[in-house]
């Protein structure tokens, strides 16, 4: 990393070609975008939660908090607070001591994030990226994507696969 006293920059905004996102957006911008990142934000613990309530129901006809917990490198305290959150949303229904269930709201929330998780692997992998790393990326950049965004990586891939540009 250069100083800006080693780069003669001192005292001097740094120049519009080396980054500085702020200088391109007006504060209103930039503000929306930062909360649209906050929403983003709160709505991936959410969606990573049902989303693997649903992969644990396939895989073993039932799911318990403490099996979230060991997928997910928490507490069953953390869970449970969760699980509660959940249930208030109306995306499970639990009781205390017994298996967690999506509700028909959850099921779909649980397929919108496989089905742009998926999407976001599919793409990493078009680029070139190797298929751990791509999965592990896509923990975090399903959950940021907007609806636009997503549209235009769906293109891209569909193009791709045609052997055709991407339409603009």
């Amino acid at each position: 990393m250069i100083d800006s006293e080693q780069s003669g920059t001192a005292g001097r905004p740094p120049s519009r070609d080396v980054g500085g996102i702020s200088a391109e957006l007006t504060p209103d911008e930039q503000a929306r975008y930062h909360r649209r990142t906050r929403r983003a934000k709160e709505s991936a613990v959410v969606e990573d939660y049902v989303e693997l309530i649903a992969d644990l129901f396939e895989q073993q006809g039932e799911v318990r908090a403490v099996d979230i917990a060991r997928r997910l490198g928490v507490t069953h305290a953390t869970v449970a607070k969760m699980i509660g959150r959940l249930r208030e949303m109306g995306l499970v229904t639990a009781q205390p001591y017994r298996a967690v269930f999506l509700t028909e709201s959850g099921w779909r929330l649980a397929q919108a994030a496989r089905r742009r998780h998926r999407l976001v692997v599919e793409l990493l992998l078009a680029l070139g990226v190797p298929e751990g790393i791509a999965q592990a990326d896509a923990e975090g950049i399903e959950h940021y994507c907007s609806g636009a965004t997503l549209e235009a990586f769906e293109r891209f891939l569909r193009h791709r696969a045609q052997g055709s540009g991407p339409d603009r």
